[in-house]
């Protein structure tokens, strides 16, 4: 059974950082796209990066530059270092597998993307 959770979330100021870890089980991270997504309240979920087995990572517009994708293999584990943080980056944060039938690996389609963790949450204060 495949399955994720994350860790590693917590309350920084303005500017701080933050190491998010994500573990894999049920499968080698290095067979599959994955895919950070946040959700602060009353917003709808969005993409943050994701990183395919065979690509670079990709990073959605507002964290670019900011945020980067990593994994360790040995520990199936997934990383989001998140820098500089600002406000806006207050969220719950999640990672998840692309679907086994899909090919493409773009956080822009949330619904091809499956296996949720429980989230971690990330504030950030002024």
């Amino acid at each position: 059974q495949v399955q994720v959770v994350e860790s590693g979330g917590g309350s920084v100021q303005v500017g701080g950082s933050l190491r998010l870890s994500c573990v894999a089980s049920g499968y080698a991270i290095n067979t599959r796209c994955m895919g950070w997504f946040r959700q602060a309240p009353g917003k709808e979920r969005e993409g943050v990066g994701s990183r395919d087995f065979d690509a670079s990572p990709v990073y959605g517009d507002s964290v670019k530059g900011r945020f980067t994708i990593s994994e360790d293999i040995v520990k199936n584990t997934l990383y989001l270092q998140m820098n500089n943080l600002k406000p806006e980056d207050t969220a719950m944060y999640y990672c998840a597998v692309l679907k086994p039938h899909v090919t493409y690996c773009s956080i822009s389609y949330l619904h091809t993307f499956s296996v949720f963790g429980q989230g971690t949450q990330v504030t950030v204060s002024s």
